[in-house]
């Protein structure tokens, strides 16, 4: 492991590392704003199988929607589908669930016709929910591990992202590593309580700032 990759390792992937430990303080404040979470049907828009097999805590029942298709072998509280959150099939989206959970997703679906789609399929799918996303306006961007790194210009994020070691999935195609950069839009407070203007706004911090948001809604 070279020099670099050990120090993503250090602060993001590793079990002991500061976005490993700020992962397990998330779920903590996740329980504790749905104290009934054992009971409860769960829609997570965006999620993975393997989030949840390690995840502490375990609702009742969770329903994945992904892009990615799943692993074949799933335990009988959990099911995945390969579904766009945007436009669910009428099967997920006529159910009605007890929360709709959402870990740093609603930035990589597409622009703000899409996030407003997205929004709605929260609103809609159950009475709670549980939205994360990265602050735009913390320094160091989180994909990408590079201080600054969403206020450059796409061409400079590309030429980046091709040589910066740092990024979860490297590529050293030019046309690639452009789609990945533009994929990624990170949002404001504002627009967060725009998508979400019922809802508790909550703030994680790292260092005193705002590293991400959370729209929570209990009831």
């Amino acid at each position: 492991m070279s020099r670099l990759n050990a120090l993503r390792s250090r602060f993001v992937d590793a079990p002991d590392s500061l976005g490993a430990k700020a992962r397990a303080r998330r779920w903590q404040w996740f329980a504790q704003s749905f104290p009934d979470l054992e009971s409860m049907s769960v829609i997570d828009l965006g999620g993975t199988a393997s989030a949840w097999l390690r995840a502490p805590v375990r609702p009742a029942h969770v329903q994945i929607v992904n892009l990615e298709k799943p692993p074949a072998d799933l335990p009988g509280w959990l099911r995945a589908d390969v579904a766009d959150a945007c436009d669910l099939p009428e099967r997920i989206a006529a159910t009605r669930y007890d929360l709709v959970f959402s870990n740093a997703v609603i930035e990589h679906v597409g622009g703000h016709l899409r996030r407003r789609l997205f929004a709605d399929a929260v609103h809609r799918l159950a009475p709670r929910h549980w939205v994360q996303t990265p602050y735009r306006y913390f320094p160091v961007e989180p994909h990408f591990l590079f201080p600054f790194f969403q206020y450059l210009p796409i061409a400079a994020r590309t030429t980046l992202l091709r040589r910066w070691p740092l990024v979860h999935t490297p590529t050293s195609d030019r046309e690639a590593a452009r789609d990945i950069v533009m994929e990624v839009e990170l949002l404001s407070i504002t627009e967060m309580r725009h998508y979400f203007p019922s809802s508790e706004i909550r703030f994680e911090r790292l260092g005193g700032l705002v590293k991400s948001v959370i729209a929570v809604r209990k009831r």
